[in-house]
C-alpha cells in the first residue's frame, strides 16, 4: 500500500482535469433517457398556476392537453416550477418549450436542484453563468446538455425573463438515468475501519475515490498512519478540503516533511461533493469536484511503511472503542471506493474487513434548514416582532463576503429609541439610538466576511442591550426605560424612504444569506414567507443560499491574493512585480533591449523575460553601449574587458581580429560573424591582473535561433532579438499566418505600429461566434474588439495627433475575466469592464491573422514589430520570408527613436534599431549623455590641436601656408560646463596663428568675462556679465554662439544675453584650445594673461569648440593624436558631484547684465581698454605707436598678398560659413 510520506512536493502545471469513470457507480454510458415524460402528475409542482388548465402537471414536453403547458398566476421572477423524479437520479440534459399555440413562453431561467426539496443548489454553466438560455417562441424545443452533469431527486425552474408581450409559460423535459448511491451516514462520533489485505508487494496505484456531504464545516474524512509517524489525512477544515501528507522520515529536513494541499471552499453547505486521490509511486493527483492539481513527490515513496488499515469518518483511538484523537466527521459519504472495493458495501453486509465505530447508519438525513439568499443590496426581509413584550431577543446565522452590509433594524415602543446591526470593516457593530442621547456603539467579531457561517444573538431587557457573535460578546446599556419590542423588524436592508417605516442604516444593504432567524422563542418559516403567509421581502431566493467563491479558481495570476464581495473579486498585486486587475501584465520590460529605447542608461534593472509568461522578473545589469564585438568578460575587480586571445587590453578584438583573418572581415571575432554555422574564437588571457575571469557576457546577436556557448562563468544575456523582430506589409491583401491564440481567461497583445494609411486591421483571430480584433480604424483611433459570448465589445483609443505620421507606435490590449483594457503609448488607458455574470472564456479555432482579415479585406499597410501574444514573441521576420507581399524588417527608426540621441549626437539607422553616433559631442554613452569631466590640478593645463583637421594649402613656396590652412570662421558653438572657487581663473582659450584669440575667464570677482579679439590690429572685445560669484564651488554651464559679429551667451541653461562684436567677424586660422594654465599667450590683453598664468584649478565638463571636444580626445583614447597634456589631469564621474546639495545648477543661474561690460568701472556696453594713463606712459605710447604704424604698414602688404593666394587656392574646397 502506498505511502504518502515524501519531503518534498514540485507543483506542476495546472493539467486539465482528465475525464474519471465512476468507479463501481454502476451508471450505464447511455444516460439520457426522458425522466419527466412518465411522472404522474403529482410529481409537478409550483410557486402558483394561472388556472387549473395552466397547472404543473400540464408542463411536459410537447404535450397539448389542459391550456398546453405550466403559467403563474403572476408573471414575476418569484415563480417556479419544480419536478420530483421519485428517487436521486443523474441528470445530463434539459429540454423547454412555451405554452402550447400561445405567446407565453421564457426566454431564459435558472435550474436548480436538491435531493430532499430543501436546500436548493444553483446549477452553474460556466464559470460565472447562472442563466440558460430559453425559448424564442411557443413551439420550438431548446435543448441543453449538462456538463458536468448532477445526481438529484429534485429539480426547479426558475424562470428570469420571458416574452414581454405575453407571459410565463413553459413545458419541459428532464433527461438522464438512473444512479447507483451506497451511503454511510457519521454522526461526528462514529468512524469506519477497513483493514486492507496484506500483499508482500505495492500496489501499481492507489485510487480512493467518494462523494461527501457535510452537515459541519470540520472533520476527517480518512486517515491513514504508520509505524514511524507517516501518515495521510484527508480532513475538512472551515470548508475546505486538505490533504497532508507526512513521511516520518528522520533523515529528511523537518521544515519540509509535512506538505498539505487545499482543495474546494464552501464545502459545508450541505451538497454533494466528489472527491478523486490517485497515488502512483510519487506521483499524487487530487481532485475535488472539477478542480485538480498534479503534482510529484521528491524522494522515494514508502509504501511498506503504513499500516495495513485505514479509517474513514475519523481517527480512532487505540484500544477505546468510542474515542478519537481529531475531530470527526458529521456528514455522509456516497459511493466510497478504495481501489475498486466498495467499502460501504462491506460495511452494510458486516464484512469482516470493516470495524464500525460508534453510530454508524447508511441513510442520508436530508438538511431542514431553510437559508435565505438576499441577492443585491435592495433586498429586504420584513418579519413581525412580538410586538409588547418587555424585551428584544432576536437570534439567526449570516454569512457573507461583503465588509459591509445592514442586518438588521428595529424600533422599540413608546417611544424609546431604535437600533441598527450592521455590518461595517467585517465587524459587526450595534447602534442604539435613543431620544435625548446622542448614538452608541459597540462592536463584535472580527473577519466576518470570510464565506463562513456566523452566529448572532441579540438580546435586550430593563437596562442592557447584549450582541454576541459567535463566542464574542458586547454590551451596551440603555437609558432606564421599560423596553417595548416593536412592531416590525428589518432584515438585510430597509424600505424605501417614502414608505414610512422608520427604518434606517448607515450602511448599504446586506448580499448574502441568513438562516435559523428566530424572534422571541420563534423560529421563522420562510417557506410561509415565500407562500406570502408572513411578513415582507423584495429581491430574495428563499430556501437556497446563493453563496459562491468567486477565488476559486483565482484568476489572479503571477501569485496575486485575491479577494471578493459578493458580486465581485479584486486580485492584490503588490509586491508580484505584476499589475492589472488579474496581475497579469509584468511591471518590467522584457529586455535590456526596451529599457535601452526608453533612454535609460546602463545599470541594474529588474527585467521580465517572457512579459505576462509563467517566469518572474529578475535583477540583470544592462549595458547599453553598442559596438562589436558581442561580448567581453569580467575580471578579478568586477571590471569589463573587451579584448580576448592574444589581443590588448582595450582594443576590442580576438586574435583573428588583429590578424586580419577574420571569416567575417567587418568584425573582430569570429563568433561575432552570426553565420549559420558554428564558428569559434580560441581565447588565451595572460594579462595577470585582470584574471581569474569571473564572468563571460554573450550579448543577443539580434539573429532568430542563434546559439553560443562557452566553458566559464554564468550567461548574462543582453539586448533583446524579439524588439526588432519586424515585418512589413506591402498589400492591403498580404497577411501573415500563425496557429490560432490561446487566451481563454485572460489574453494580452502588444506590438509596434508604423503606418501612412488611414486605417487597417493588425491582427484578427476568428472562433465559431468568438473572436478577437485589433485595428487602426482611423487616423486618430486605434480599436480593440471581441467577442466571448457576451456580444460584441469595443475599447477605442482616441489621440489628439494622428497615428499616420511614419513614426513608431505602441499598443498594448488585454482582456480578462474582470474586462478589457487598451493603451497606445503613453495615452491614458481606456477600460471596459466585463458584464456581470456574463461568458468569460474566449474560443478560438481559426487561424491568428497578422496585418490583414480571414476576409482579406481591410488590411494593413506599413510595418508591426515586436508582436507578443500572452509573452510569447512571434518571429514575423521568419513568417515574412516566405510569405508574398511580406518583407522581413523595417527601416526608418531614426524618426521615432532619435530624441534619445542628445548633445549634439545623431542618430544612425541600424538594420535592427538606432545607435548614436557622439563623434562630434561632447559627451559619450549610448545616448550621448554620459558627462566626460576632468580635475585640473593647480599649473595642470590640455591642449587640443586644430591642425590636423586641415590639409596643406595648395602652394606651399609661403612660410605660412606651409604651416597651416588659413580656415575663416564666422561662426561657432562653444559649451562648458565647469566648478571652482579659485580667481582668476582661465575656462577656455582659443589661439590663431594670425594673434587672434579667444577666451573665456572668472574675473577677481568670480564674474564671468569673455573677450573675442578676431583682428590683431585692433583691441579685443571684452564682456562682463553683471552676475554674483560664479567661482562659488557650484557647477555652472556656459553656452556661447557666436553669427558673425552677434555673440549669445546663455549660463545655466536659462539666463541669455545677446552683444555685439566690433573687432570683426572672422576668426581666423584657429590653432589650438587650451583649458587650464596657458604658458604663453602674446598678443593678449592683461586680464587674460593674469587668468592665463593663474590656469584653472577645480572641474571642467563637455566642453565643445564647433565639433572639436578636446575632454573627450584626451580622456577616451582611440582618435588621433591631437591633445597634449601637462600636469596632473584626472578624470572624475561628474563635476555635479560636486555641488551642495538641493542646489542644482539651473537654479544658481545668474542675472546677465543689460548690456556688455567689464570688470572696473568702464561704462557699460563699450569695449573694455587698458584704463591706467599716466604721463610717462603717454610718452611711451607715442614711440610705441610710431613702431607699431611702420609694423602695420609693413603687415598689411603682407597680408593683402597671403589673402589674395589663399582665398583662390581655398575657393573650391573652403565655405566662409564652415563650422570648426
Amino acid at each position: 500500500m502506498a505511502s504518502a510520506a515524501w519531503a518534498v512536493l514540485q507543483v506542476l502545471l495546472l493539467l486539465p482535469t482528465r475525464s474519471w469513470s465512476r468507479v463501481g457507480a454502476g451508471n450505464p454510458p447511455d444516460c439520457d433517457a426522458p425522466l419527466a415524460s412518465a411522472l404522474p402528475r403529482s410529481s409537478f409542482s409550483s410557486s402558483s398556476e394561472l388556472s387549473s388548465s395552466h397547472g404543473p402537471g400540464f408542463s411536459r414536453l410537447n404535450r397539448r392537453d389542459g391550456a398546453g403547458g405550466w403559467t403563474p398566476l403572476v408573471s414575476n421572477k418569484y415563480q417556479w416550477l419544480q419536478i420530483d423524479l421519485g428517487e436521486r437520479m443523474e441528470v445530463t440534459a434539459v429540454a423547454t418549450q412555451g405554452g402550447y399555440g400561445s405567446s407565453d413562453w421564457v426566454t431564459s431561467y435558472l435550474l436548480m436542484f436538491s435531493d430532499g426539496g430543501r436546500n436548493w443548489k444553483q446549477y452553474r454553466r460556466e464559470e460565472s453563468i447562472w442563466g440558460f438560455p430559453g425559448n424564442t417562441n411557443a413551439d420550438s424545443v431548446v435543448h441543453y446538455r449538462l456538463q458536468p452533469p448532477f445526481e438529484a431527486r429534485f429539480l426547479r425552474f426558475l424562470p428570469l425573463a420571458w416574452n414581454p408581450r405575453g407571459r410565463i409559460g413553459m413545458r419541459i423535459e428532464v433527461y438522464g438515468c438512473a444512479y447507483k448511491s451506497e451511503v454511510v451516514y457519521f454522526d461526528g462520533q462514529s468512524a469506519l475501519l477497513y483493514k486492507l489485505d496484506k500483499k508482500p508487494l505495492k500496489p501499481v496505484r492507489d485510487v480512493i475515490s467518494l462523494k461527501f456531504k457535510a452537515i459541519q464545516s470540520n472533520g476527517i474524512l480518512l486517515h491513514r498512519e504508520g509505524q514511524h509517524g507517516n501518515h495521510i489525512t484527508l480532513e475538512l477544515i472551515k470548508g475546505k478540503l486538505v490533504f497532508f501528507l507526512n513521511s516520518g522520515n528522520a533523515k529528511l529536513p523537518t521544515t519540509i516533511a509535512p506538505v498539505t494541499l487545499t482543495l474546494g471552499s464552501l464545502l459545508d453547505d450541505q451538497h454533494w461533493h466528489s472527491v478523486l486521490i490517485e497515488l502512483l509511486d510519487t506521483q499524487v493527483n487530487f481532485t475535488v469536484d472539477k478542480h485538480t492539481h498534479h503534482f510529484q513527490a521528491k524522494g522515494e515513496s514508502s509504501y511498506l511503511d503504513l499500516n495495513f488499515e485505514i479509517s474513514f469518518g475519523g481517527v480512532p483511538t487505540p484500544g477505546r472503542a468510542r474515542a478519537f484523537t481529531r475531530k470527526s466527521f458529521h456528514g455522509c459519504l456516497e459511493n466510497l471506493y478504495y481501489n475498486g472495493v466498495d467499502v460501504v458495501e462491506l460495511a452494510k453486509k458486516h464484512k469482516p474487513q470493516i470495524l464500525m465505530m460508534g453510530n454508524v447508519s447508511f441513510s442520508c438525513p436530508q438538511p431542514q434548514t431553510v437559508p435565505v439568499t438576499f441577492l443585491s443590496s435592495r433586498s429586504y426581509l420584513a418579519l413581525p416582532a412580538n410586538s409588547g413584550e418587555d424585551k428584544v431577543s432576536v437570534t439567526f446565522q449570516f454569512r457573507t463576503w461583503n465588509r459591509a452590509g445592514h442586518l438588521l433594524f428595529g424600533e422599540l415602543q413608546r417611544g424609546s429609541g431604535s437600533f441598527v446591526l450592521f455590518l461595517k470593516d467585517g465587524k459587526l457593530k450595534l447602534s442604539l439610538f435613543q431620544p435625548g442621547q446622542s448614538p452608541r456603539n459597540v462592536t463584535a467579531g472580527a473577519g466576518l466576511n470570510d464565506g463562513h457561517w456566523h452566529s448572532v444573538s441579540l438580546s435586550a431587557k430593563w437596562s442592557h442591550m447584549n450582541v454576541v457573535v459567535d463566542d464574542d460578546t458586547a454590551v451596551q446599556p440603555l437609558v432606564a426605560a421599560l423596553i417595548d419590542s416593536g412592531d416590525t423588524y428589518y432584515f438585510g436592508g430597509c424600505l424605501d424612504n417614502s414608505s414610512g417605516s422608520g427604518c434606517k442604516s448607515p450602511v448599504g444593504g446586506f448580499q448574502g444569506c441568513l438562516r435559523l432567524i428566530t424572534i422571541g422563542d420563534k423560529a421563522v418559516d420562510p417557506i410561509s414567507v415565500q407562500q406570502g403567509a408572513l411578513g415582507r421581502f423584495r429581491d430574495l431566493q428563499i430556501d437556497s443560499c446563493g453563496i459562491t467563491d468567486r477565488c476559486l479558481p483565482s484568476y489572479c495570476e503571477h501569485g496575486g491574493a485575491c479577494s471578493q464581495s459578493w458580486d465581485t473579486f479584486s486580485c492584490d498585486c503588490l509586491g508580484t512585480g505584476y499589475t492589472g486587475e488579474t496581475c497579469h501584465s509584468s511591471l518590467y520590460e522584457q529586455s535590456c533591449e526596451a529599457h535601452k529605447h526608453r533612454g535609460n542608461p546602463s545599470g541594474l534593472y529588474y527585467i521580465d523575460a517572457d512579459g505576462s509568461g509563467p517566469l518572474g522578473p529578475f535583477l540583470v545589469y544592462c549595458n547599453m553601449t553598442d559596438g562589436t564585438p558581442l561580448s567581453w568578460w569580467v575580471g578579478r575587480t568586477n571590471e569589463t574587458h573587451t579584448y580576448w586571445g592574444g589581443s590588448l587590453p582595450d582594443a576590442q578584438k580576438c586574435t583573428c581580429g588583429l590578424e586580419g583573418n577574420c571569416i567575417d572581415s567587418q568584425y573582430y571575432c569570429n563568433c561575432d560573424a552570426g553565420r549559420n554555422e558554428w564558428a569559434s574564437d580560441t581565447i588565451v588571457l595572460s594579462q595577470k591582473e585582470h584574471l581569474p575571469v569571473t564572468q563571460i557576457v554573450m550579448m543577443d546577436a539580434g539573429h532568430p535561433h542563434s546559439e553560443a556557448t562557452y566553458t566559464l562563468g554564468p550567461l548574462l544575456c543582453h539586448g533583446d532579438k524579439s524588439f526588432w523582430n519586424s515585418a512589413s506589409f506591402n498589400t492591403e491583401t498580404s497577411y501573415l499566418h500563425f496557429p490560432a491564440f490561446h487566451g481563454e481567461l485572460t489574453a494580452d497583445v502588444c506590438f509596434f505600429f508604423k503606418t501612412t494609411v488611414s486605417s487597417g486591421v493588425f491582427m484578427e483571430n476568428l472562433g465559431i461566434t468568438d473572436f478577437i480584433r485589433i485595428e487602426l480604424r482611423a487616423p486618430t483611433e486605434v480599436t480593440f474588439s471581441f467577442d466571448v459570448g457576451n456580444g460584441p465589445c469595443e475599447v477605442t483609443v482616441q489621440s489628439p495627433t494622428p497615428f499616420n505620421d511614419n513614426r513608431w507606435h505602441h499598443v498594448r490590449a488585454e482582456r480578462n475575466v474582470k474586462g478589457a483594457s487598451l493603451q497606445v503609448d503613453q495615452l491614458p488607458r481606456k477600460m471596459q469592464p466585463a458584464p456581470a455574470d456574463g461568458h468569460v472564456r474566449l474560443q478560438l479555432n481559426s487561424q491568428l491573422f497578422i496585418g490583414g482579415t480571414a476576409a482579406r479585406q481591410r488590411g494593413f499597410l506599413g510595418c508591426i514589430r515586436s508582436l507578443q501574444l500572452n509573452g510569447v514573441a512571434l518571429d514575423l521576420e521568419e513568417r515574412a520570408t516566405v510569405t508574398p507581399g511580406v518583407e522581413p524588417g523595417c527601416a526608418g527608426h531614426c524618426s521615432t527613436y532619435g530624441h534619445l540621441c542628445r548633445n549634439g549626437g545623431r542618430c544612425r539607422e541600424k538594420r535592427r534599431g538606432v545607435a548614436c553616433d557622439c563623434a562630434f559631442s561632447a559627451y559619450d554613452g549610448p545616448f550621448c549623455s554620459n558627462e566626460i569631466s576632468a580635475y585640473f590640478q593647480t599649473g595642470s593645463s590640455m591642449t587640443y590641436h586644430f591642425q590636423e583637421h586641415y590639409t596643406l594649402s595648395e602652394n606651399s613656396s609661403s612660410l605660412v601656408s606651409s604651416l597651416h590652412r588659413d580656415v575663416t570662421l564666422t561662426r561657432e558653438m562653444i559649451t562648458l560646463s565647469f566648478r571652482t572657487t579659485q580667481t582668476p581663473s582661465l575656462l577656455l582659450y582659443v589661439s590663431s596663428f594670425y594673434e587672434e584669440y579667444l577666451s573665456v575667464i572668472l574675473a577677481n570677482n568670480g564674474s564671468l568675462q569673455i573677450r573675442y579679439k578676431l583682428d590683431r590690429h585692433q583691441n579685443p572685445d571684452a564682456f562682463a556679465f553683471d552676475f554674483k560669484n560664479m567661482a562659488d564651488g557650484q557647477l555652472h554651464q556656459v553656452k556661447i554662439n557666436r553669427e558673425d559679429a552677434v555673440v549669445v551667451v546663455e549660463v545655466n541653461q536659462s539666463a541669455k544675453k545677446q552683444v555685439i562684436l566690433s573687432s570683426g567677424t572672422e576668426f581666423n586660422a584657429v590653432k589650438s584650445l587650451i583649458l587650464g594654465k596657458v604658458l604663453e599667450a602674446a598678443g593678449a590683453d592683461p586680464d587674460t594673461r593674469r587668468a592665463a598664468a593663474s590656469g584653472f584649478t577645480g572641474c571642467l565638463s563637455a566642453v565643445r569648440f564647433g565639433r572639436a571636444a578636446p575632454l573627450k580626445a584626451a580622456l577616451r583614447p582611440g582618435g588621433p593624436s591631437r591633445v597634449t597634456v601637462r600636469g596632473h589631469v584626472a578624470p572624475v564621474t561628474r563635476c555635479a558631484a560636486g555641488a551642495a546639495s538641493g542646489s542644482p545648477a539651473r537654479e544658481l543661474a545668474p542675472r546677465l547684465a543689460g548690456g556688455a561690460g567689464r570688470s572696473g568701472p568702464a561704462d557699460e556696453g563699450e569695449p573694455l581698454v587698458n584704463a591706467d594713463r599716466t604721463d610717462s606712459a603717454v610718452i611711451g605710447g607715442v614711440i610705441a605707436v610710431v613702431i607699431f604704424i611702420l609694423l602695420c604698414v609693413t603687415a598689411i602688404a603682407i597680408r593683402i598678398y597671403q589673402q589674395r593666394r589663399l582665398r583662390k587656392a581655398n575657393e573650391s574646397k573652403v565655405s566662409k560659413k564652415e563650422e570648426c
